[in-house]
């Protein structure tokens, strides 16, 4: 009989043994509460022990959690509807406060991140959320993180993912964007032209200082249009042979038309031819008198 107690007994002692034993992940800190109240002691890594009935337990996971915000509808600043959603990185570094403090910090952050995100897009240009992300990121971080601390939470990174834009101001970008182009081309063709007329002008004085450099030129010229075969060459007067002709038409204007002499013809100037005599005809008029 008493054999029998002593079994019963050391059985019941084992079972209540096993009921008390828990095993901690390294990724994991235990809370223990005694009798409703925290023990100070955070329960690490390993095999821990409580009493069954009266201590409880609560695992609290260390690691990185990847929170997404989902889409914000707001407005920006500048007057512009925008949808912009968001992820969230935190890790809860104080497990006491993350049991104690807050009923639920995984509810806690999402709600807080959802309120911040709104409250930036409020804050912020269209511009900005399109192309100036990080400060935005950063902004969004500090306004989460503030409250968090008290949680036991620490927030990582935030990042917005994507901001959607309606279907008519995509178009408005589109076409501004456009016209930023055409714009940009412009002003590179203007800047090609102004650069090529100042090489044809150092051109043109190195010409005019070396004839020669022309006739050059107008050859090479022809050289490559010769090299396309489908292409009919046609080959123009060279421009010193069209200045030959203009120098020595005036001086032939200005020679005279005279036949050149011969042997049997005196070098002499023939002399000037005189006018008839006129014949006085005085004398055959009758007088007044007679």
């Amino acid at each position: 009989m008493v054999v029998e107690l002593v079994a019963a007994v050391l059985s019941a002692g084992a079972v209540y043994a096993l009921a008390g034993m828990r095993v901690v992940q390294q990724f994991e800190r235990g809370v223990v509460f005694r009798l409703g109240k925290l023990r100070n002691d955070v329960r690490g890594p390993g095999f821990t022990m409580i009493i069954p009935g009266v201590d409880r337990l609560r695992k609290v996971n260390l690691q990185i959690v990847t929170m997404p915000v989902p889409g914000q509808d707001g407005i920006t600043r500048d007057n512009v509807t925008v949808k912009v959603d968001a992820v969230v990185y935190f890790k809860v570094i104080n497990a006491a406060d993350a049991v104690i403090n807050v009923e639920d910090y995984r509810f806690a952050v999402s709600q807080m991140a959802q309120t911040s995100l709104r409250s930036i897009i409020g804050k912020s240009d269209l511009d900005d959320l399109l192309s100036n992300r990080e400060k935005l990121n950063q902004g969004l971080e500090l306004m989460i993180d503030s409250p968090a601390i008290g949680w036991g939470v620490q927030i990582d990174r935030v990042e917005i993912k994507d901001v959607s834009l309606p279907e008519t101001m995509k178009r408005s970008m589109a076409r501004q964007a456009e016209a930023d182009r055409e714009r940009r081309a412009r002003v590179i063709n203007a800047d090609a032209e102004l650069q090529a007329s100042k090489k044809l002008a150092e051109a043109a004085g190195v010409m005019s200082e070396q004839p020669a450099a022309l006739q050059l030129r107008l050859l090479q010229t022809v050289v490559a249009v010769a090299a396309e075969k489908n292409s009919t060459l046609v080959l123009p007067f060279p421009v010193e042979l069209l200045r030959f002709l203009e120098r020595a038409a005036p001086a032939q204007a200005a020679q005279p038309s005279a036949a050149p002499p011969s042997a049997a013809q005196p070098l002499t100037e023939p002399p000037a031819p005189t006018a008839p005599p006129m014949v006085e005809r005085e004398l055959d008029r009758p007088e007044l008198g007679e």
